[in-house]
């Protein structure tokens, strides 16, 4: 009896010992854009049961006994997180939310090389700006992203015209069409937009910013010589968000922006619309605008599907429609004569699909694939002339990604197709059509705990222009906690057109076309190595953080616009021309102050000669007072060092300040700023026009035009 006894407690005993195992289930995701995080370690407390988080943010700790017990979660990056939970527990599923760590930016996921690395770990270098500063930027301009590109470090915006002032961006000194922008890993714009493609672009519904400097023809094929921009949009989270925000100028701008987003088990929504409504301004009293009257509305609304947690569907439809009008003001009002009669006007209308599936086959293997088709008209509009064309493209690309711990591999293919068609408006007819295949490889490769190797090749085949054999390679070292470096290089190509800086500025008035037959395609070597440290000083009350960047490109055949007579026609460049030079970063924080400094140096030469209209200097620096959800102040300076004009003389130096503070009240945002408080404007310096006045002569354009602008505006969050 007392035997059977034992036996059935030590059965009871044992069964609850079993019962009492309990199994629970993680998923890690960011607290601020609720993105997953893969990688986070997940460690019981006082206990070695542990895992990481897997490609979509989840992990699953067993055999946990009852009782109140700890989870830590951290990831490089984030603030770590004590979890107490209390077992048994009816729901297994427990939900994560990690804080990003202000004082860097490695933990954000990116999208621009495919890979599901962080950038801590990426050996590609790349730049992101955050989703804080672009909301500060927005509240700077809250029309296009040209503010946002601006102030990071070797970038430029080149005003391509005084009138209209459309704007190019360039990076380390080399024109924009060296630039690819893409949105969400999409070709965008390019081609006949030209300088108003960053005009266009509203900064309200992007998560994050995404910069890679050099030659990244690589992963993007052709036109990403000197590097490229992808414009990451927000996708909807479970918990809806609501933002209008509406912005006045004391310029005669006023902007009004709406994002709405949000998603259930099944399906997915975001709605972005913009307008905006720009006066004619005349800041220098020539009687010429220096901000053109605009009218542009856009509107991208995005739907998502998502049949099932392995799956993902996205069709985004992008539209916008813009009038931007600049010269004479008497012809701007309508008031036009003999004497007043100079106008520039840019009419466009843009219309875009992208459609996007994304599918976890398993949970080391991936399948993409992208399509997108582009429909852009563009009416240029001159005193006696006229360009008027339509560009349509299209873009498709499949990808096929494989993991593992210490490697990665991508496999792709992509057709880009690109037809101009210009009306025969004149006896000149630049229409063209072009189409390329391209096919990649690229691959990531722990070498050690402490190395990571990336190397990649393309090859692609463009009409008219033969196969393009492309490849590139970059190494991640990290010495220490404290010192990181990469070093990297490749070759690069850009199939040439004639919308360049160089026939904007001339508004394609009298510009031949190219002919293929005789004609090469524009292509580099480049090469970048930089050095990251961080540290806290002084009783690791300041963080540091210090990055130093060293690069060199070589461009060959490079397109030359020559006149010849009354035309202008375009040849291959005999020299090669050489952009090198290096940029340092510094950012120092302490408790609520944020202070980051920034200088470039750019010696981008040709014949011996520094590039026209390219700085040798460039300083910038901002001081940041922010109090989460409360206060935002920020003070900002920058440099600029002499340029050289086209005709070879010397521009003067120049400074602009910028002042901004915002405030918070729950929902409610109310912000002014300041921008060029000092009225720096190019006007102070020279004349920007030579007479005629009904036939003007416009002057290169170094500096800004636009002078002193006071906004101010109000942003709710619902």
């Amino acid at each position: 009896m007392i035997k059977n006894i034992c036996i059935l407690l030590f059965l009871g005993a044992f069964t609850n010992t079993t019962l009492a195992q309990n199994k629970v289930q993680i998923k890690v995701i960011s607290k601020e854009t609720k993105d997953v995080i893969f990688g986070a370690n997940v460690l019981l407390k006082n206990t070695t049961k542990g895992n990481t988080t897997d490609f979509d943010g989840f992990t699953t700790l067993n055999n946990i006994s009852n009782g109140n017990k700890t989870l830590i979660i951290s990831y490089l990056g984030f603030k770590t997180v004590a979890k107490e939970i209390v077992f048994p527990r009816d729901n297994s599923l427990i939900i994560i939310e990690l804080h990003e760590d202000e004082e860097t930016l490695e933990t954000i996921v990116i999208q621009s090389t495919r890979s599901k690395r962080s950038i801590a770990k990426t050996p590609t270098r790349i730049e992101v700006v955050g989703l804080e500063e672009l909301g500060e930027k927005a509240i700077m301009n809250s029309a296009n992203i040209a503010m946002i590109l601006r102030e990071s470090t070797g970038i430029q915006m080149q005003q391509t015209s005084a009138n209209s002032a459309n704007q190019s961006i360039r990076i380390q000194g080399l024109d924009g069409r060296f630039t690819q922008l893409l949105k969400d890993g999409f070709p965008l714009f390019g081609g006949f937009s030209s300088g108003l493609s960053i005009m266009q672009i509203p900064p309200l519904d992007l998560q994050q910013v995404e910069i890679i400097k050099g030659s990244s023809s690589t992963l993007y094929g052709g036109g990403a010589i000197a590097g490229l921009v992808n414009l990451v949009s927000k996708t909807p989270k479970e918990e809806r968000e609501l933002a209008v925000m509406l912005d006045v100028t004391s310029r005669n701008g006023k902007t009004l922006n709406a994002f709405y987003s949000n998603r259930n088990d099944k399906f997915g929504l975001t709605l972005y619309a913009s307008g905006n409504l720009q006066k004619v301004t005349d800041v220098n009293s020539d009687h010429f605008s220096d901000i053109p009257k605009v009218k542009s509305f856009s509107f991208n609304p995005s739907f998502f599907y998502y049949p099932n947690e392995q799956e993902t569907w996205r069709l985004n439809l992008n539209s916008s429609i813009e009038n931007r009008i600049g010269g004479d003001i008497n012809v701007i009002n309508k008031e036009a004569s003999i004497d007043h009669s100079f106008f520039e006007e840019n009419k466009s209308e843009r219309y875009a699909t992208q459609l996007t599936y994304h599918k976890n086959i398993s949970e080391n293997k991936t399948f993409n694939f992208k399509n997108s088709i582009s429909y852009f008209k563009r009416d240029l509009l001159l005193p006696n002339y006229q360009f008027l064309g339509k560009q349509f493209a299209t873009f498709s690309e499949a990808t096929y990604n494989v993991f593992s711990e210490t490697s990665e591999w991508i496999f792709g293919g992509n057709i880009i197709t690109e037809n101009f068609k210009e009306n025969p408006t004149n006896l000149i007819d630049r229409s063209y059509t072009q189409n390329t295949f391209g096919s990649f490889v690229q691959n990531s490769y722990q070498l050690k705990e402490n190395m990571t190797l990336e190397s990649g090749l393309r090859t692609d085949y463009a009409s008219n222009y033969g196969v393009f054999l492309l490849p590139r390679a970059s190494i991640f070292i990290e010495y220490n906690d404290k010192v990181t470096s990469r070093i990297g290089g490749g070759l690069g190509y850009k199939i040439p057109t004639i919308f360049t800086e160089d026939a904007e500025l001339r508004s394609y008035k009298n510009v031949l076309p190219i002919n293929t037959t005789n004609f090469k395609a524009e292509t580099s070597l480049g090469f970048n190595a930089d050095v990251n440290y961080k540290t806290k000083i002084i009783n690791d009350n300041v963080a540091l953080s210090f990055n130093q960047l060293f690069f060199y490109t070589q461009l060959k055949n490079s397109l030359i616009l020559e006149q010849q007579g009354s035309n202008y026609q375009f040849i291959n460049a005999d020299e090669s021309l050489n952009s090198i030079g290096f940029e340092t970063n510094l950012k120092l924080k302490y408790n609520d102050f944020v202070l980051f400094t920034n200088y470039a140096f750019n010696d981008v030469k040709m014949n011996k000669n520094q590039k026209a209209l390219t700085p040798r200097h460039s300083f910038g620096g901002v001081l940041m007072y922010e109090v989460e959800d409360s206060w935002r102040i920020g003070y900002e300076a920058y440099y600029k060092s002499s340029q050289l004009r086209n005709d070879f003389t010397e521009t003067p130096h120049f400074w602009t300040m910028g002042f901004m503070v915002m405030k918070t009240f729950d929902k409610i945002s109310l912000y002014a700023n300041f921008e060029n408080f000092t009225d720096t404007k190019q006007q102070n310096y020279q004349s920007m026009f030579e007479e005629p006045h009904n036939n003007p002569t416009f002057t290169d354009i170094w500096a800004p035009t636009d002078g002193f602008i006071f906004n101010t505006g109000i942003l709710i969050k619902l």
